[in-house]
């Protein structure tokens, strides 16, 4: 097969995946994303994401300029994933500008208190962990406190409507860390993951204050709906309610749209797919346990 031929099928192929439209099509930058969300973080946390001297005399000058910064970049990129998302000149599509435009001032808005929420996640992650000596040490390193803050970040856009945008940011904090948080979760202050590798949390999940999970937990959907030509109905409330200041640790799968009552604790490992009440202690049956002398029964 010749090249031209090659080509030729690729192209095919390639426009399958492109939206119907005419004029420019740009897709969003993932670099220029990322380093969206790092001023974000820079602004949230200053001095611990950037080699930047921190005098508190210039505090006000450097999260004024993170965040000019994050949100001039934003602007565009959202910009981009709407005029794609729907097959639109990005250059001349003016309701794609404004909408961008829009985005960009109620994004702003819920900076302060998204930035309050992730404060809580570092408290709970303080006095969650007894390894955990500093509440420096959770922002600078720990996987669930980037995870949650990429999350929230994600959240707003996400509740604001926009595409493409918010996935990217979730999927690049669970390509690093290993935890999978949609951003379309809704998730209550003070939530904590520990070491946090395996993690799951589907996209109608929701999460009261004061959570904590281990690593391995799987907040998933037990099956899906389908319509008439047998694909799966998008948008249903598919995924596990967890009341707050529930404790679900290592390896446990809690499937389907249940209830997981307040204060209750599920234990290592446990498939959980109906509700349980208010102060539940759910664990493993115990196993069986047998002792030989000396080899025997082997």
């Amino acid at each position: 097969m010749s090249i031209d031929a090659v080509v030729d099928s690729l192209c095919a192929s390639a426009a399958e995946i492109v939206p119907a439209g005419s004029g420019r099509l740009a897709l969003p930058s993932l670099p220029a994303v990322l380093a969206a969300v790092e001023d974000l973080r820079d602004a949230f946390f200053p001095g611990y994401f950037r080699e930047t001297d921190l005098p508190r005399s210039g505090l006000r000058k450097i999260v004024a300029e993170s965040v000019r910064r994050a949100l001039a970049t934003l602007r565009e990129q959202v910009q981009r994933g709407i005029a794609f998302a729907g097959g639109h000149d990005f250059e001349d599509c003016p309701h794609c500008a404004e909408r961008a435009a829009a985005v960009e001032v109620h994004f702003l808005e819920q900076l302060p208190a998204v930035r309050r929420r992730v404060a809580t996640d570092v408290e709970a992650a303080f006095l969650g962990d007894p390894a955990l000596q500093t509440r420096q040490e959770a922002i600078y390193s720990y996987p669930g406190i980037l995870a949650i803050t990429h999350q929230r970040l994600a959240h707003e856009l996400h509740s604001l409507g926009v595409p493409l945008i918010p996935r990217m940011i979730t999927e690049h904090a669970h390509a690093v860390t290993g935890i999978d948080i949609h951003p379309g979760a809704m998730i209550g202050e003070g939530f904590f993951i520990d070491h946090g590798t395996g993690v799951v949390i589907g996209e109608t999940a929701r999460i009261g204050r004061n959570v904590r999970l281990y690593q391995g937990v799987t907040l998933g959907a037990k099956s899906f709906s389908l319509d008439q030509l047998g694909n799966p109905i998008k948008g249903l409330d598919r995924h596990p309610i967890l009341e707050d200041d529930v404790i679900v640790y290592a390896g446990a799968s809690i499937l389907g749209r249940i209830t997981i009552g307040r204060g209750s604790v599920i234990g290592g490992n446990v498939w959980l797919t109906a509700s349980v009440p208010p102060g539940s202690n759910v664990t493993q049956a115990r196993p069986l346990e047998s002792r030989f002398a000396q080899g025997a029964g082997i």
